[in-house]
């Protein structure tokens, strides 16, 4: 069975809560999928670190909208830290990846109560064996010989464990598997750092 390609994709469905049937959101979510997208650009070759510091590599489109969206983005600006591009443009980010989603026929979008903000709590997986199969894989990266681990699977537990994705690595879940998360997380380059600092600062600047 198939899955989506990007990591941006792949985090939107790892959202999913089986017992509420739906794609369960947070404020944290849009700095996740903005770091998800990044760290595409990243894996790819389109972007690179230059001095905690995003530097367009290259404009060459990738086929995908959502990463595309955001390269014209990245390379209509100078250069700037990690931090201001994953917390820029979230929500923006996250309807874009939920349309395409749709769109591939990955999810369903229901319509949502008038007084709801996020109409992504009413986002239902066609096929939930996506998510198993890709829930599949966190427990892979987190139990199996790291050698095995793919740099895009590394990447996808550096950025679920530090975008604090409770559907897939609830905090338990994190703590027992600090050391091999720290691990990964490194090999997925500065993104998921400065997600967490990101998520660590917004929880301070809320009082908690």
């Amino acid at each position: 069975m198939d899955v989506p390609a990007s990591l941006t994709a792949q985090l939107y469905l790892l959202a999913y809560d089986p017992r509420k049937e739906r794609v369960v959101t947070n404020h944290r979510f849009p700095y996740l999928l903005r770091a998800a997208a990044l760290t595409d650009l990243l894996l790819i070759g389109r972007i690179a670190d230059d001095g905690g510091k995003v530097r367009v590599v290259s404009e060459d489109r990738v086929a995908d909208p959502v990463l595309d969206g955001l390269l014209h983005q990245l390379a209509q600006s100078g250069p700037r830290p990690w931090r201001h591009w994953i917390g820029k443009d979230g929500r923006a980010t996250v309807r874009a990846v939920r349309d395409e989603l749709e769109k591939g026929r990955w999810i369903r979008v229901e319509p949502h109560r008038p007084l709801l903000i996020f109409a992504m709590n009413h986002v239902r997986v066609r096929d939930t064996r996506v998510v198993k199969r890709l829930a599949t894989r966190v427990s892979g990266a987190l139990t199996g010989p790291v050698s095995r681990v793919g740099d895009r699977e590394a990447a996808l537990v550096g950025l679920a464990a530090a975008g604090e994705l409770g559907t897939v690595l609830p905090r338990a879940r994190r703590r027992a598997h600090k050391q091999r998360i720290a691990q990964l997380a490194e090999r997925g380059g500065p993104v998921a750092p400065a997600l967490r600092k990101i998520i660590q600062q917004a929880r301070a600047a809320s009082g908690g």
